[in-house]
């Protein structure tokens, strides 16, 4: 499973009414290689689904993930941080062994 923080969910639901995606967009989440840590992440706005996706609503968000990802992102929350010393969105992730400084990339 992967969930959706209060905050993560307002802020995602204001980026998609600025940009006037409708409702069939969703939150599509990924794991790449490379950053500080071995492994980045990468969020985006998607509207079609791909056969391997897993595909999961939390807190009236959907968030869609390759299966490659998943087995990274397992019980990950997505949660965002505004104000002057925030992240912006950034991962909750249990199965990091490490992250690095700016929050963008991790290692398992």
């Amino acid at each position: 499973m992967l969930f959706v923080a209060d905050s993560a969910k307002s802020k995602v639901v204001e980026l998609m009414s600025g940009e006037q995606l409708s409702d069939d967009y969703f939150v599509r989440v990924s794991v790449t290689s490379g950053g500080c840590s071995g492994l980045s992440y990468k969020m985006d706005f998607d509207n079609e689904e791909q056969p391997n996706d897993q595909v999961f609503e939390d807190n009236g968000v959907k968030v869609v993930t390759d299966l490659k990802s998943f087995l990274y992102l397992c019980n990950t929350t997505l949660e965002f941080s505004g104000g002057l010393n925030g992240k912006g969105f950034y991962f909750n992730n249990p199965n990091a062994a490490r992250e690095c400084g700016c929050g963008e990339s991790f290692a398992v």
